[in-house]
């Protein structure tokens, strides 16, 4: 206790005097928050920018590379041509590398590798990232119904996922073309021993259910790690939002070059900016209002203009909204001084917002041309959008007209007042809600719009609770695949769907249809139908497809950059004398 007590004292006085140059240690600065550590419940770019440092996976992407993939934990990556996929394309054999060893000192077993993906697979919290595997593995997006009731039999797991001797072996409910992509992302080992140990499930039918949508701070996981990667959690500072990684050195392809990185929350701009100049960060993620001022910087290289899997910000409509104790609905009535509960399922409503949005003087002014118009969920280069693609314009006098229809022409007689919301480290969700509030406020007198800004874990809970009349969010890709994009904003089961209270069937059927077909010509066709579905039921206002920027101090060496981690991958990372 004396140690941990000791260490703290360490990590508040790095950040508060003045810091000495170590050559082995890494501070690396980022705008949100961790909500837990535990890689079944987070699902967050954040805290899984993190977590790939921590947790190996049973594969690895090559370099930048989105597409061509290098074994990990499993030594091999499966093919037909190699007999670890079945011709069907259904059965995946993974052999698993031995000598590997937990980060405390545990040997990895095949076992090990089974119990992540159950538990993965199994735990399923509500928000959390579990569709990613079960909807491959066994065909379904929840373990629960709309009602909450489990439908997922256990033996079907166990069937699915099985341990043959030195291999795990994984048989699917359908061709699924971007799973490997999934698993190189996704399937973070922990120690079964370790996690049993600490009150985790057990592994059994018997005791699962108990350990399905758990609470957060119930797990193990919460604080703490058990993982096999690179680096190790040695603290987590929740209040001084702050984590400290150490270096594996028992690693087994060799102990990274870093010995020391502390993660730091920083929410002010002109902060990070200033913590880039003085030496006091090494890594940032900047606004790009600062670019000008640090390009003159010698000692400060800018990665600019990334490609980036990434639609950012959406401003998303709420149907339902939940109005117990809600302070963003006003009156709670179509008064003029607040809004009902299901204000939002009127579509002239929506669509005048859609039109009441500026798409070009966002993207050219305020994000300075750093991306690229989005008319849907998924970036061009994911699916090939044509001009059959229908797309929302900025268009003031059918916002107007829609407006006037909405309610039966209620809304424009009496008007309405809500809060749109935004996480406050979300500098472009916010000025995207300016732009939206501005004009449509021009439009009468009667209209009014709030706009608060929330810390990330309450933005969190707000969306879970359903509290958000109009709320600005984005998304990074968990894969590169159209999947990724089309199934959490447009299926009844994915993410920001579920939040919203969206469901169309039609467009259910057709994303499930799109994910099983191979052929590209035939996916985008069904993507298009998708599209504009999407199009007519107006749920959604997507903005851009932003660009990536990384900072860095010039010493910083061995920085590859991957679209899919979310985050940075640490281990090719080193320093040089400045």
């Amino acid at each position: 206790m004396k140690k941990l007590g000791f260490l703290l004292l360490a990590v508040l006085c790095f950040f508060a005097c003045a810091r000495p140059e170590l050559p082995d240690t890494l501070i690396v600065i980022h705008k949100g928050e961790m909500e837990s550590l535990d890689p079944v419940y987070s699902y967050d770019g954040v805290t899984h920018g993190m977590l790939i440092n921590v947790y190996d996976t049973l594969l690895k992407f090559n370099g930048s590379s989105l597409t061509e993939l290098l074994p990990s934990i499993s030594i091999q990556v499966p093919t037909v041509q190699n007999g670890l996929l079945s011709t069907d394309g259904l059965m995946y054999t993974f052999p698993i590398r031995k000598g590997v060893k937990f980060h405390d000192g545990m040997e990895l077993t095949p076992e090990d590798v089974r119990y992540s993906l159950m538990r993965f697979l199994l735990s399923d919290i509500s928000g959390g990232p579990s569709s990613l595997l079960l909807e491959p593995i066994l065909g379904i997006s929840s373990t629960r119904n709309t009602q909450g009731e489990i439908i997922v039999d256990f033996k079907d797991v166990e069937k699915a996922i099985r341990v043959e001797g030195d291999n795990v072996v994984i048989t699917l409910k359908r061709p699924f073309a971007p799973f490997l992509s999934i698993l190189a992302r996704w399937s973070y080992i922990v120690s079964k021993s370790w996690a049993v140990n600490r009150g985790a499930w057990d592994g059994s039918e018997k005791t699962w259910k108990d350990f399905n949508n758990f609470a957060k701070d119930s797990s193990p996981f919460f604080q703490e790690s058990n993982g096999t990667g690179p680096f190790k959690i040695t603290r987590w500072d929740i209040a001084g939002k702050t984590l400290m990684l150490s270096a594996n050195e028992n690693y087994f392809a060799g102990a990274p070059q870093l010995k020391t990185i502390f993660m730091r929350t920083v929410e002010e701009p002109s902060t990070v900016r200033l913590m880039l100049e003085t030496g006091d960060a090494d890594v940032a993620e900047v606004s790009p209002k600062f670019i000008n001022q640090l390009k003159g910087n010698k000692h400060v290289t800018l990665y600019d203009n990334l490609p980036r899997l990434r639609t950012d910000p959406v401003l998303f409509f709420t149907r339902d909204i939940n109005m117990d104790a809600n302070p963003d609905v006003g009156s709670g009535r179509l008064d003029g001084q607040g809004i009902p509960a299901n204000f939002f399922d009127d579509i002239d409503l929506r669509k005048a917002f859609l039109y009441a949005f500026d798409y070009d003087g966002f993207l050219n002014q305020s994000m300075e041309g750093r991306g690229q118009r989005a008319i849907g969920p998924a970036p061009q280069g994911l699916v090939p959008q044509d001009d059959s693609f229908k797309r929302y314009e900025f268009n003031l006098k059918k916002a107007e007209e829609h407006f006037k229809k909405a309610w039966g022409g209620q809304v424009w007689e009496k008007g309405f007042k809500f809060t749109i919301t935004y996480n406050t480290s979300g500098e472009m969700r916010q000025i995207a809600a300016e732009i939206l509030k501005r004009n449509v406020e021009k439009l009468n007198p009667k209209f009014q719009i709030d706009l608060r800004g929330v810390t990330w874990p309450a933005f969190l809970e707000k969306t879970a609770k359903h509290q958000m009349p109009i709320w600005a969010r984005g998304w990074v890709a968990d894969f590169a695949d159209a999947h990724n994009f089309y199934f959490p904003f447009l299926h009844s089961q994915g993410r920001y769907a579920l939040s919203q209270g969206y469901k169309n069937p039609q467009v259910d059927t057709l994303i499930e249809q799109a994910v099983a077909q191979t052929n590209p010509q035939e996916r985008n066709a069904l993507y298009k139908q998708v599209h504009n579905l999407m199009y007519e039921d107006a749920m959604q206002l997507y903005t851009v497809h932003p660009t990536g920027l990384w900072a860095m101090r010039s010493n910083v060496k061995g920085f590859t950059d991957n679209p899919v981690y979310m985050g940075i991958y640490y281990y090719p990372i080193y320093k040089i004398p400045s």
